[in-house]
């Protein structure tokens, strides 16, 4: 054993992240590694021990239960055709304006996350289903892409999202308050995205032209019809996940098995439901599930060991000592949060920043759920910032070859999304109702 300061072993874990990233390895390897050796240098045989009871307390957290079954429920839905009937909806009524394919995006973009709840499936599905219209139509690529990227992501914001999901039980919050919290700010960036569109679209009409009248001559009534049926039974979904949550019905978790059979429900009403949807389906909720649980397991442990060695006071201290007072502390974390999307991907932020910096939080006397929010929306720009941006590379991997699109046409796509996103966490700071309202309605009526 040896002794070392707790900024020492600050440093030595954290620099440890970096290089470990560096080498391509995914986090949770690396972080495991740097774990292993660390604590045994300080601890010995005991800190075994210490790993062995971290990684039960989080593989027997009852909450998790819900990620493999929120994911689920995502894949299913992916395969039941509810996105292409919604895009096929809205394109009826929105295309003939200019920046109408990429609102409609947006549009889609928000009624999938509440549907899914993943990133990956999101931005695949937009890729699929929106880019290839667009760029037909003449759309900037770059407006293209980024719409997509943005609209995608939203996923992990909009409930019901994994990441919230994983969230609650490293802060000790109710994943329920957390799913109401998360609506406001989920619709705020998609208008915020819409707004971008619709202006840029008035203001350069060739990067954002207006589909040929030619595609859209449906009668009113038709259109009205094609929308509603198409719109209710995601709408259905959305009531029966969120509606048994907000009124007490159900915990996140059970709410979770209501979707995942919802889903599969739902994707028999389409007739797409079959032997090889539900293996696939399966196959891919255990990947991810496995990767999401694999590091947090690594998370969990390396952040066990940099607590017990007193680093966590050396992160508390640089935090309070920052200028301007708690709002300085306040705008340093969501710093060090942004810089970290650049190199890690959510997960990972997720599960080593915040058992570290929610009791600084309650220090500092700011509303956790509140806070847990403005993490949750900070990292949606974890998605768009390379080089470890995920959503970029989920659009890269599955646009269609014969649309040409470059990972330069991408990045410089996504690069607006990004500030409005910075836009909107300027404005739920300034108007933090637009968090707390809906968890205050849950504690009002004893649901909370």
């Amino acid at each position: 054993m040896i002794e070392l300061s707790p900024l020492a072993v600050a440093l030595i874990m954290m620099g440890g992240i970096l290089v470990g990233i560096m080498t391509g390895y995914p986090l949770a390897f690396p972080m495991l590694g740097i774990t292993l050796i660390v604590g045994y240098l300080l601890y010995g045989p005991p800190v075994f021990d210490l790993l062995l009871t971290r990684i039960f307390n989080l593989a027997s957290n009852y909450t998790l239960v819900a990620v493999p079954l929120f994911v689920f429920m995502g894949v299913i839905l992916e395969y039941s055709g509810v996105a292409e009937k919604v895009y096929h909806a809205l394109y009826l009524w929105l295309s003939g304006y200019r920046g109408g394919l990429a609102v409609i995006t947006v549009l889609l973009g928000t009624v999938i996350a509440a549907c899914v709840g993943v990133v990956g499936a999101s931005v695949t599905m937009l890729a699929l289903i929106a880019l290839p219209p667009m760029i037909k139509r003449g759309y900037s690529k770059s407006l293209a892409c980024g719409t997509v990227c943005a609209a995608g992501t939203l996923g992990i914001l909009i409930p019901p999202s994994v990441m919230l999901v994983v969230y609650g039980p490293m802060a000790q919050l109710s994943v329920g308050k957390l799913f109401m919290g998360a609506i406001f700010p989920g619709l705020l960036l998609s208008g915020l995205y819409m707004l971008y569109i619709t202006i840029r679209g008035i203001l350069q009409p060739k990067v954002a032209p207006a589909a040929p009248t030619s595609e859209r001559g449906v009668p009113f009534m038709e259109r009205t019809k094609t929308l509603f049926i198409s719109a209710v039974p995601p709408a259905v979904l959305i009531l029966a996940v969120l509606g048994s949550i907000f009124l007490g019905i159900a915990p996140p978790t059970e709410a979770a098995a209501v979707g995942a059979l919802a889903a599969v429900l739902l994707a028999i009403a389409y007739r797409k439901f079959s032997y090889k949807a539900m293996r696939d389906a399966s196959l891919e909720t255990m990947k991810i599930t496995s990767m999401i649980m694999l590091t947090g397991v690594a998370c969990f442990a390396f952040v066990g060991v940099f607590l017990a060695a007193g680093s966590g006071t050396v992160i508390e201290g640089l935090i309070l000592s920052a200028p301007f007072g708690r709002w300085g502390a306040f705008w340093l974390i969501m710093f060090i949060i942004f810089i970290l999307g650049f190199f890690i991907d959510w997960i990972g932020i997720v599960f080593i920043m915040i058992p570290v910096v929610a009791p600084i939080v309650v220090k500092l006397g700011f509303d956790p759920i509140w806070f847990a929010l403005m993490v949750c929306v900070n990292l949606q720009m974890a998605f768009l910032t390379p080089p470890v941006a995920s959503a970029i590379f989920y659009l890269k991997g599955s646009a269609p070859p014969e649309l040409g699109i470059t990972t330069a046409d991408i990045i410089r796509g996504v690069f607006p999304f990004v500030g409005l996103v910075i836009l909107a966490l300027i404005t739920c700071t300034i108007f933090p109702q637009i968090i707390s309202y809906l968890p205050s309605l849950m504690v009002k009526f004893g649901t909370g």
